[in-house]
């Protein structure tokens, strides 16, 4: 029996690594292209580029691998299907629920990798990342402007550079900030250059002026100058108490923050916290699914691709109502014990599916009486 079970684990396995590698490599490169702008409009080094895409991949393998899972599960027990191995191994006298063994070990495996990505590597991760792109964004290097475009090196932030020389002078600047949406200003100067110090990069504008409105009464203000500071670090630098996003928090943190005010946040965050509980979950969902759908009934020489199609239908819907109740909660947080209820509910159902297969029990039955 021993040998029965590490052989259909062996048979899971190398699906399963194929399957999360494909999709992790295709889902990769495909949200690496979000950040594509971080080399050509930032000046970031391709190598920091890949350590800060790689810092994304715990949130990506947190979802990828159940679903590996899935696709491995419905592969080898539908060849195990196809070549008849498994009514060999009905014949000797092994359950559905004995047969199912050795995929729910697999399942209890990722499902716990799955919780160690989320409550751990997932958010230093993410917060590793949220602070190298500030950084970047930031940082001296990352302003170097662009001549003849509008830059925009933050929100709120526009700058547009006629012409820039060798030594570094920057002519014909523009520089329109909104960050502040009740006092939006304009300057222009003939030229300027930018400085790094202590304090962070700043733009120096010679011979211009700078103009201002005030919103409540449209009361334009206009300053001339023949020297102008403007300090980039007045307009979102690097602050060693920016606050964190919910997917940078550990679970305590989400569940019981102690630096968050309002109340929309703190939904926000209870909902991260119990989305991070509930989405490991649904690795050994998935593999009483797949079992659930290809025990059901007659087992079929040919394949029974419907059922297949089936469980797949099935996987997809628990995945849309999962990421439907977590998005619920953050406007509805009592439906929260309902969310871990209905989990519990759909776990036992599908395990009842597949240890007492009664679908195959009700079809004897009706044959026995005919």
């Amino acid at each position: 029996m021993r040998r029965f079970s590490l052989y259909i684990m062996g048979q899971l396995i190398g699906p399963l690594i194929v399957v999360a590698f494909s999709f992790t490599c295709v889902i990769w490169l495909t949200q690496s292209l979000r950040f594509i702008d971080l080399i050509i409009n930032k000046g970031l080094s391709f190598g920091l580029f890949l350590y800060m895409t790689a810092l994304l991949l715990p949130s990506l393998l947190s979802v990828i691998l159940p679903i590996a899972l899935f696709a491995a599960v419905l592969y080898t027990y539908h060849q195990l299907i196809v070549d008849r191995e498994i009514i060999v191994l009905k014949a000797i006298g092994l359950s559905n629920a004995r047969l199912a063994l050795p995929a729910l070990g697999i399942a209890g495996v990722v499902m716990l990798l799955c919780y160690v990505i989320n409550l751990y590597f997932m958010p230093l991760g993410f917060h590793e990342f949220k602070n190298i792109q500030s950084q970047v964004r930031n940082s001296f290097a990352s302003l170097l402007l662009r001549e003849g475009v509008f830059n925009t090196p933050i929100d709120g932030l526009t700058i547009y550079v006629r012409e820039r020389s060798k030594d570094g002078e920057l002519r014909g600047i523009f520089v329109h900030e909104a960050r502040n949406s009740t006092e939006p200003s304009t300057l222009m100067a003939e030229s300027g250059t930018l400085v790094h110090t202590d304090d962070g990069p700043r733009l120096v504008l010679l011979n211009g002026n700078r103009q201002e409105i005030q919103v409540g009464n449209g009361e334009l203000s206009l300053l001339y100058f023949d020297r102008y500071a403007f300090d980039f670090g007045d307009v979102g630098g690097l602050d060693a108490t920016r606050f964190k996003e919910a997917k940078e928090r550990l679970l305590p943190d989400l569940l019981w923050p102690h630096d968050v005010v309002e109340e929309r946040h703190r939904r926000e965050f209870a909902a991260e916290g119990h989305r991070r509980l509930i989405t490991p979950l649904v690795s050994v969902l998935f593999v009483f699914i797949g079992l659930g759908a290809l025990f059901s009934g007659d087992y079929n020489r040919r394949g029974s691709n419907w059922r297949l199609l089936f469980a797949v239908a099935i996987a997809v819907s628990v995945q849309a109502l999962t990421f439907g109740l977590t998005g619920l909660i953050v406007r509805v947080p009592d439906l929260i014990p309902l969310i871990y209820l209905l989990f519990g509910l759909m776990v036992g159902v599908t395990w009842y599916v597949v240890a007492l297969d009664p679908l195959r029990r009700t079809m004897r039955s009706i044959g026995s009486r005919l």
